[in-house]
């Protein structure tokens, strides 16, 4: 079975996670209280900007691709509108894969719970966001 994707929801997807992790982690929403729990220091963190964002946007960009392949197979079964087995994946998705894996990381580190809380629901609303650029940007089936 060969499985298509839109390309340009993919882009799409992948450039939504800078924008909501901007306004997310911008300091008069959470970026303070991430800072805080974090313990982040922002001397350091200020030098070394651009690293964490090319990876970040990498990372994405691998992360919307397979949002994007894994709706198009979940579509293929159940049936449903693109836009909500995409939905719908995106929710398993970032609960079997990002929330699990955070929590487990988070727990074995010592983490703040509150710091786990505020990171997967970033997840949570990135993975909705991506979600929704695909479902609503579907490939030529």
């Amino acid at each position: 079975m060969e499985v298509n994707v839109n390309w340009l929801a993919v882009v799409l997807a992948a450039l939504s996670t800078m924008v909501v992790g901007s306004v997310w982690y911008a300091r008069p929403v959470f970026g303070n209280l991430w800072i805080k729990l974090a313990k982040v220091d922002m001397k350091k963190a200020e030098k070394a900007s651009w690293a964490p964002l090319v990876i970040t946007l990498l990372v994405t960009f691998v992360t919307s691709f397979v949002l994007a392949h894994v709706a198009v197979l979940s579509n293929s079964y159940f049936g449903n509108s693109f836009l909500q087995d995409t939905m719908a994946t995106a929710v398993w998705v970032w609960a079997g894969f990002t929330a699990a894996r955070f929590l487990t990381h988070d727990a074995f580190e010592f983490r703040p719970m509150g710091l786990t809380i505020l990171n997967i629901t970033h997840e949570l609303v990135t993975f909705l966001v991506m979600g929704l650029i695909i479902g609503l940007l579907p490939p030529a089936l």
